[in-house]
């Protein structure tokens, strides 16, 4: 390969590890083309996959800040970058390489870290970020209808009171009306109170005192 094509190698492999979710290395020795078309296959949008040279790996790998990889790219090396959900890849990974023994997980890098086989593999234990989210889409809806029963049972009540009083004020209209009137009626009558007091009796006049004199 001429030098302009290893620059242009090693930049493409760089941009991928530094643009990527994380990428998973593999020793694919052994298996057919029909069968790595399978894999790329199985993996879909959530990672690409293609056959990598070690040494131009290397490069790639130190430019972008990655160390400690180079144990893990001995043999033929072909790299899954991981584009989508790293539990999805690490899990169709392990699952090909159950099927397909000669598929080798070396390791993988992982938010600029360096990671093992092992640590591949119980990446791929865990559950996805679909059903992390679907269990928490559930758990959501579970509060929200509990915080709707809640909300809702003082409205009812609230609903039942006012309609029981509508009931009532329709078969005695007394229940509304008299409890507007009796201030009325209490204003009605302290006028007349007053006047009486304010009228002096009869006898006590001038005027009687004089017709009681003839």
């Amino acid at each position: 390969m001429a030098r302009p094509d290893k620059a242009a190698a090693v930049a493409e492999l760089k941009n991928k590890f530094t643009s990527s979710n994380g990428a998973v290395l593999t020793e694919y020795r052994g298996l057919s083309v029909a069968e790595l078309r399978d894999l790329r296959r199985s993996l879909g949008e959530d990672a690409s996959y293609a056959v990598s040279k070690n040494t131009l790996t290397q490069i790639a790998a130190r430019e972008a800040g990655i160390e400690d990889i180079d144990d893990k790219l001995v043999g033929p090396t072909a790299i899954a970058f991981i584009d989508g959900d790293p539990v999805t890849v690490a899990k169709g990974l392990r699952d090909f390489a159950k099927a397909n023994p000669l598929l080798v997980i070396k390791g993988g890098v992982l938010d600029g870290r360096t990671i093992d086989a092992a640590e591949v593999n119980k990446l791929a234990d865990l559950e996805s970020r679909e059903t992390l989210l679907a269990k928490m889409a559930g758990a959501l809806k579970g509060s929200l209808s509990n915080a709707a029963s809640l909300f809702n049972a003082p409205l009812s009540q609230a609903a039942r009171v006012v309609a029981a009083l509508e009931a009532k004020a329709q078969e005695d209209p007394s229940v509304i009306a008299g409890a507007g009137s009796a201030p009325a009626a209490e204003a009605d009558s302290a006028p007349e109170a007053t006047q009486a007091d304010a009228a002096p009796a009869a006898e006590d006049t001038p005027a009687a005192d004089a017709a009681e004199e003839n």
